[in-house]
């Protein structure tokens, strides 16, 4: 059988395509790795084996002519996202009852032809960029066992940089696909708000949360969006269609854009190795033609509206839990604290859709496209929330996402690139920021960086 390990996603499409490769194969492999790695990493929290096993022969027996783009590639979902016969338990331990049915990006997902072999880690209700529970103990960087994979979506992440899965699907509330990402050294698109449907819940975080793939290439997370976007009358947030998809725009040349690149955000600073990456992708894109400057821009305060939504996007998942009483104490302290918050989150969904509109007719008149690092440094150790009460947390996680939830509160598009790795190994990440509903171009000139500076075949020592 074909060399499965580390495989795009998109590859193992065309092998079963092609019939070179079965599903259940793909599977087996999938499997094998999970038995292999998971006890070390931490990534999984189910692991659907009988069930992926019986939906593989499903797809194997399938005509051809039925089958779609994803056709029996393994995937692997975040543990917000319902999937029938499993619980929805939000990273902790408040939750018990299985859903009835798939979640409409499962739905998508399976009607595109994937298999779901399971649901991966998260902190509890994706609070923490880290993951790590009481519950369930810390999940660990492939590329170094002692680090953080980052969060919320940490358990996606450590399944793909490890190669268990190719793909993983994760979301993204204030940074939680790029930070992963980031310390993974993968790809991770979040898309326009209200580019994916939320259903059968109206909204992830108010307007800030975004369900999406992270993969190891470009084409797999163009391939997996185009198959799972669109909302739902039921979604709280619409996007306008795409002229094109993402496949056909990664066929396709951007031309010579004006790109604007920053090393800070507010109060947030990248370190020198951070920075020394993000100056070498800056010459690797004016290398392919485009006009690439130096900019300083009027960011919008956006703080006390991202923490409004936030607050009342846990506390509306927190009313859910079937055994409160099971909730970490961080999470019932924040819950207490942020009361007050909870109330103004309309207020603060119309504030920061305000405040992009405001950005994209200044900043966006100018420039294509924003660089900018994705995460201040590369993975910190694991740990990160030993012995921290709710509030010193939030101050911790608020200086971990500095570069990222900006972009939740205001909407745009936005995808951590792999951009190379520090001295002692570890990846390294830049951010590139469209305007609003461009995914098409962030995803044109992130496969131009991928060809210019290839990581894909970058692997973690695994032993």
């Amino acid at each position: 059988m074909t060399d499965l390990d580390f495989t795009s996603f998109a590859e193992q499409a065309r092998l079963v395509a092609a019939g070179e490769v079965t599903s259940a194969e793909l599977v087996e492999h999938a499997l094998g790795r999970i038995d292999r790695l998971d006890d070390d990493l931490n990534a999984f929290a189910y692991v659907l084996r009988d069930a992926a096993r019986a939906e593989a022969a499903e797809r194997d027996a399938t005509p051809a002519a039925a089958r779609g783009a994803l056709h029996g590639v393994p995937i692997a979902i975040k543990d917000e996202n319902d999937v029938a016969g499993l619980p929805t338990a939000y990273g902790g331990a408040a939750f018990s009852t299985p859903a009835n049915q798939d979640s409409e990006v499962v739905r998508r997902l399976r009607a595109a032809g994937a298999v779901i072999i399971g649901k991966t880690r998260m902190p509890e209700f994706g609070i923490w960029p880290w993951t790590e529970t009481s519950a369930n103990g810390y999940t660990r960087n492939p590329w170094n066992r002692l680090r953080s994979v980052a969060g919320s979506s940490g358990g996606s992440a450590a399944a793909v940089a490890s190669g268990m899965v190719a793909a993983a699907i994760g979301g993204d509330g204030g940074g939680s696909i790029r930070l992963p990402s980031s310390f993974c050294g993968l790809y991770g698109l979040k898309a326009q708000r209200g580019r994916v449907s939320a259903a059968p819940n109206a909204h992830l975080w108010r307007s800030l949360g975004v369900i999406g793939p992270l993969t190891r290439t470009v084409e797999d997370s163009a391939l997996i969006n185009d198959a799972i976007a669109g909302a739902l009358p039921s979604d709280a947030w619409r996007a306008p269609d795409w002229p094109v998809s993402l496949a056909e725009a990664l066929a396709g040349e951007p031309g010579r854009l004006r790109i604007g690149f920053t090393t800070r955000l507010g109060a947030a600073r990248a370190d020198d190795e951070t920075t020394a990456a993000l100056l070498a992708t800056v010459e690797a894109l004016r290398e392919v033609g485009h006009l690439v400057t130096q900019v300083r821009p009027d960011f919008p305060e956006v703080s006390v509206a991202f923490m409004a939504q936030t607050a009342a996007g846990v506390a509306e998942e927190a009313e859910r839990a079937e055994h409160p009483q099971l909730l970490e104490q961080r999470t019932r302290t924040l819950l207490k604290l942020t009361a007050a918050l909870r109330g103004r989150a309309e207020w603060a969904e119309r504030a920061g859709i305000a405040a992009g509109e405001r950005f994209a007719a200044d900043f966006f008149s100018g420039f294509d496209l924003l660089l900018m690092p994705t995460t201040p440094t590369p993975a910190v150790p694991v740990g990160q929330l030993d012995g921290l009460g709710a509030v010193a947390a939030s101050a911790k996680a608020t200086k971990a996402s500095g570069f990222t939830s900006l972009w939740n509160v205001l909407g745009n598009p936005a995808a951590a690139i792999p951009s190379g790795f520090t001295a002692d190994g570890l990846p390294l990440s830049v951010q590139l920021v469209g305007r609003p509903n461009d995914e098409p171009t962030v995803v044109q000139v992130s496969a131009q960086l991928e060809r210019v500076r290839p990581w894909a075949q970058a692997r973690p020592a695994l032993g």
